[in-house]
């Protein structure tokens, strides 16, 4: 459908579910801008400019428009490939999304990254680890460098978020991008510790499935985060792969074995 307002001639494209039923973009036709609605969007506060040709930090807008699709748009993956696909034959210059930068040097870019995005969703994404950690007394956290040794041995990408002091926002677009997941955290009254469970529930309601896990935490008088976590993820599909459990702090010989978790798993995205 198109509006002749006179200067402008305004195209319209149904998008729905991208993010919300009614979704509409809207194409002004005579300088070829496409003001897209929420697809294409990003978080973060703009810096002084709002075109992607003049902002200082080009790659922090990227990440922030991942943190944005994870959290916005992640569960709508078919209907933005749909999206895009309806907009092959436009002949877009500027996408300027309701949030976000506008993008008027290179458009093509953030269609890409959204498709990028939308296929992890439906084929798989990146080899990587999100080693996702929380503790109380200290004594799982002692556990995490280990870990990371050998992650980082097996030359996999790695992002380490402590799920206490970290926004989940910045935890699901981590978890969205990489296939592989470590999740530390000790047992608290007989199930897992209350932070990591939520962040876990959000996985699932963004529907961040088919990933590999592997777990650490200590206890103290019994377990009970190993068993709960299994449940956790045998409901997000998660192949629940390695684990390791310790009474208290962490000695040596369970820091090696830590290493070797790492290490495992990591390799096993490789396989």
């Amino acid at each position: 459908e198109i509006v002749d307002l006179g200067l402008h001639s305004l195209q319209f494209f149904m998008t729905p579910m991208v993010h919300w039923p009614e979704t509409m973009m809207t194409f002004e036709m005579s300088q070829r801008v496409l003001f897209s609605c929420d697809a294409f969007g990003s978080y973060g506060a703009m810096r002084g400019t709002i075109f992607d040709d003049t902002c200082v930090d080009l790659e922090f807008y990227e990440r922030q428009a991942l943190r944005y699709y994870a959290n916005i748009v992640a569960v709508f993956a078919r209907p933005v490939v749909r999206a895009i696909d309806k907009l092959k034959d436009v002949p877009v210059e500027v996408i300027a999304p309701s949030h976000g930068l506008v993008w008027r040097k290179d458009p093509g870019r953030i269609v890409e990254l959204y498709r990028k995005w939308a296929r992890y969703a439906l084929d798989g994404p990146e080899i990587g680890v999100t080693l996702l950690y929380g503790t109380m007394y200290g004594n799982t956290e002692e556990m995490v460098d280990a870990v990371a040794a050998g992650i980082v041995r097996a030359g996999v990408p790695l992002d380490i978020y402590d799920v206490r002091h970290t926004h989940t926002s910045y935890i699901l677009a981590s978890l969205y991008s990489k296939k592989g997941v470590v999740v530390g955290a000790p047992t608290y009254e007989g199930h897992l510790f209350p932070p990591m469970a939520y962040v876990l529930d959000m996985a699932g309601r963004k529907r961040i499935r088919d990933r590999k896990l592997a777990y650490f935490g200590s206890f103290g008088w019994s377990g009970g985060a190993r068993r709960e976590l299994g449940k956790l993820a045998e409901g997000l599909g998660w192949d629940f792969t390695e684990h390791l459990e310790f009474r208290g702090a962490p000695g040596p010989e369970i820091l090696k074995q830590g290493e070797v978790l790492g290490y495992q798993l990591a390799m096993s995205l490789k396989a």
